[in-house]
């Protein structure tokens, strides 16, 4: 008998993920996610449960437990009431063959629910209600029409795991139960390699939310990575889908994803949500840093991105309010990635156009024919910005630094650039550069910077709420900004709890 209380030890603690890909979810954070849902569906006899990314059945056991006290009044017997919650409400697809078995073990505490130690006898099928049929990737230009994961990673022969996953390539995902299901809950592969430059990935964990919202339930509940909320790679139209669904009754963000999967360091924190067929109106934020829980109501597309700290939200109005230089944002002014479309590992040359590479080898050259200058910007005096300021930090409730003299590069008229910096403005003289810079070195600037941010490299987009102030005449100081932008005692000391102080 499944037992109505945790028990200790519990073996699905214990597991090891196999990668931060592919996360188990511990018992007291599955918990915690259902508890979201709404306590009447526990005595509900009719609602029928998928997990459609299922790895060790732990969101199928608690569910189950919660079914068994729920429904104790309304089937007496509890052999019988076991039978009916197997066979009638609890579904799964599992993501491998090996995590289906053990999606069994956990809930019928066999892997064949028709052996010897299974608590059930409501199944013909050896498979129980949870299912792994292997399906194929559909290939086109060198990736998976369904997934985009990459052909030449993923084409494997049957004896190896492809992770074609059946959510996310079938065509008709109704058909894989056959009925519909009124909760689907889970905690979805992350992503996949695309085949692009080093360890490139895209995600996919947004496709199983994508799926689910297909099949229309009264209630989606899954734990997904964080970085979303400012969109990027993949990410931009599921970002604005998710800002502009109304149905989104609640969102709990944990921005160190190692406070609920231990060991597990996901760049940017994770999420979970409740979407609710029914619900149009505001939602219901809680970030939750360090332990402490901020709880915001609000509508979550008043920007273009999600602002997850519902602390800054009052300071990021006020300054947007200010309307700086005609409500013109550093977003528009900042360069894209390759500015001079000279890429990382461009190989420095003996003499040509002054060039800055990696910080480790500094100022070389660039031949001249290699440097292309669309953006006008080589015969202007620049700020340069490492692409990736914060790299090695993934856990953003801690204070961050972002840019000081040490990692930002002033370049004189006729310098390039790799792909290593972005360039942040250009300017007439040194002497304005500087003022530009210390502009960017003031913390509230830099907070501003911090709320478009989740991982460790920072685009022009991420600039969205740093507003360009058009002309740089002075050297700027936080003192400065408090009173330009009205920033208060309390606003001042939350922006200092979150940027660290500039290094030399």
């Amino acid at each position: 008998m499944i037992p109505n209380s945790n028990y200790n030890p519990d073996i699905l603690t214990c597991l090891a993920n196999l990668s931060s890909d592919e996360v188990f979810t511990p018992p007291v954070l599955a918990n915690e996610i259902l508890d979201i849902l709404p306590n009447e569906i526990w005595s509900n006899d009719k609602i029928k449960f998928l997990d459609p990314g299922c790895k060790s059945g732990i969101f199928l056991r608690e569910i189950t437990k919660r079914l068994i006290k729920g429904l104790s009044k309304k089937i007496p017997n509890l052999q019988k009431r076991i039978n009916h919650i197997f066979k009638n409400q609890i579904y799964a697809i599992g993501i491998t063959e090996l995590t289906a078995l053990m999606s069994r073990r956990s809930l019928y505490c066999s892997k064949n629910p028709q052996g010897k130690y299974s608590i059930t006898s409501a199944f013909k099928d050896i498979r129980g209600n949870i299912r792994y049929n292997k399906v194929k990737h559909k290939w086109k230009n060198g990736k998976c029409i369904y997934c985009g994961a990459n052909e030449t990673n993923y084409q494997r022969n049957d004896l190896y795991e492809s992770h074609s996953y059946e959510f996310i390539h079938h065509n008709n995902l109704e058909k894989i139960f056959n009925m519909k299901f009124d909760v689907i809950i889970g905690n979805p592969p992350y992503q996949l390699s695309d085949g692009g430059h080093s360890r490139s990935a895209s995600p996919i964990y947004n496709l199983f939310v994508e799926k689910a919202k297909q099949l229309n339930p009264k209630y989606l509940v899954m734990i997904i990575p964080a970085r979303w909320f400012v969109g990027g790679k993949g990410l931009d139209g599921f970002r604005n889908e998710m800002l502009n669904d109304k149905r989104i009754r609640k969102i709990v963000d944990y921005q160190n994803s190692t406070d609920v999967f231990p060991g597990v360091d996901i760049a940017g924190g994770v999420c979970y949500f409740l979407w609710d067929k029914d619900y149009k109106g505001k939602c219901e934020v809680v970030n939750i840093m360090s332990k402490k829980n901020i709880t915001t109501t609000r509508y979550m597309n008043e920007f273009d991105i999600f602002v997850r700290n519902g602390n800054a939200i009052p300071i990021i109005r006020k300054i947007i309010e200010k309307k700086e230089n005609s409500g013109k944002f550093l977003n528009g002014t900042v360069s894209p990635r390759k500015p001079f479309f000279l890429p990382t590992n461009y190989e420095p040359k003996d003499k040509g156009v002054p060039c800055w590479f990696i910080q480790k080898i500094g100022l070389k050259f660039a031949n001249k024919s290699d440097v292309l200058d669309s953006g006008n910007y080589l015969d202007k005096w620049k700020l340069l910005l490492p692409k990736a300021p914060i790299a090695g930090q993934t856990d953003f409730s801690k204070p961050v630094g972002f840019y000081y003299k040490g990692n930002t590069r002033i370049a004189k008229p006729g310098e390039c650039c790799t792909e290593s910096w972005i360039i942040a403005s250009t300017f007439k003289s040194e002497k304005e550069t500087k003022f530009f810079r210390s502009y960017l070195f003031t913390k509230i600037v830099r907070f501003l910077l911090l709320q478009a941010v989740v991982s460790q490299d920072v685009t022009r987009g991420n600039f969205c709420f740093v507003p360009d102030l058009g002309e740089y005449n002075r050297s700027y100081t936080d003192e400065y900004l408090i009173k330009r932008w009205n920033i208060n005692k309390n606003e001042w000391s939350y922006i200092d709890s979150k940027i660290s102080a500039i290094e030399n």
